[in-house]
């Protein structure tokens, strides 16, 4: 796979930019602590299963269908921020992939970054981390759902065809069958434990990590 074909890159941010899955999943088992630590046991799992999804949707979803209540907007605001508070100390620490810089230099296609994040927290985030100016494309998260960013921002032309969407999970590969975009699976710090199986099965190309995506602009197997 020769990458310089590629007019546009979009990257998930979550292990596939920042190795911020962990810290992730350790703010929403905190977050939803008070609950009981069955209930958060059942969150995690709820949430590394659905990889990519906001956070918006699976604290609704903890609410209704772990719980077993309304998700009022109370309850729902005292999820969020608490879960927000934890995951902003932990996104502005957590290790950048190494690879990052060089394949920005390396390359001259347009790049998005389109994750399940909070999309004013993202932009914060890779503001005060120096990472904005990389993806000149834009940093775009939730509310809005992957797959609806990807749909604007292919119809207003941001998203120049052929594309390559970089990502870690499931619905990431589903994000970008849905909108005719190219996938590749990066493993590294994914939270999909049967990565390979999946990979195999949807005969996906797949990479550790960024690093590997600018060795002569070609995805090494």
């Amino acid at each position: 796979m020769d990458i310089s074909k590629y007019a546009t890159l979009v990257f998930d941010c979550d292990g596939v930019v920042l190795d911020s899955n962990k810290v992730k999943t350790t703010a929403f088992y905190n977050a939803a602590l008070p609950y009981g630590v069955a209930a958060a046991e059942a969150l995690v799992e709820y949430h590394t299963k659905r990889g990519g999804i906001s956070r918006y949707t699976k604290f609704e979803d903890f609410l209704e269908e772990i719980v077993g209540t309304k998700a009022e907007q109370k309850r729902l605001d005292k999820l969020l921020n608490d879960f927000a508070h934890e995951v902003k100390k932990g996104l502005l620490v957590c290790q950048i992939s190494s690879g990052l810089k060089k394949l920005r230099q390396n390359t001259h296609s347009n790049w998005l970054l389109v994750s399940g994040g909070d999309q004013n927290e993202l932009r914060d985030i890779f503001m005060q981390r120096n990472l904005v100016e990389d993806f000149d494309g834009g940093i775009f998260g939730s509310p809005d759902t992957k797959d609806t960013i990807l749909a604007r921002e292919i119809a207003n032309g941001n998203i120049k065809l052929p594309a390559l969407f970089i990502g870690d999970s499931k619905y990431d590969y589903q994000a970008a069958t849905t909108a005719n975009i190219d996938f590749v699976f990066a493993h590294d710090w994914t939270e999909v434990s049967n990565w390979r199986e999946y990979c195999d099965e949807n005969k996906l190309d797949f990479i550790d990590n960024i690093s590997q995506l600018h060795n002569d602009a070609t995805v090494v197997f």
